[in-house]
């Protein structure tokens, strides 16, 4: 599972209107991909399309869609938005990452 907190979901539900998606029928997706400095890095974006290995969860009012390959490395992620001092931008809060990068956009296991 996958979740997302307050500020978060407050911070997507506005993006997707923005950006012409509806939080109530469509889905932010989540994934991992090769790169970054420390070895994987995360992906998010909007999408209004399931694939058939994908996984989806709702928390906090988000539908959120996750490609079972990269579920194996986002299990128990909580999915948050920082707008303090040192930069503006989501968070992903990974149990599973021994380590991460100063900037936060990559981890490794």
């Amino acid at each position: 599972m996958i979740k997302v907190s307050d500020t978060a979901s407050k911070k997507i539900i506005d993006m997707m209107q923005e950006d012409g998606f509806d939080a109530t029928k469509d889905y932010v997706r989540v994934g991992v991909k090769s790169g970054g400095c420390s070895g994987l890095s995360y992906e998010l974006k909007f999408d209004k399309e399931l694939g058939e290995n994908d996984k989806v969860f709702e928390d906090n009012h988000v539908k959120i869609a996750v490609e079972k390959k990269s579920f194996l490395y986002l299990a128990g992620t909580v999915l948050e938005f920082s707008g303090g001092l040192n930069g503006k931008g989501f968070v992903f809060n990974n149990p599973n990452a021994s380590r991460t990068c100063g900037c936060g956009e990559s981890f490794s296991l």
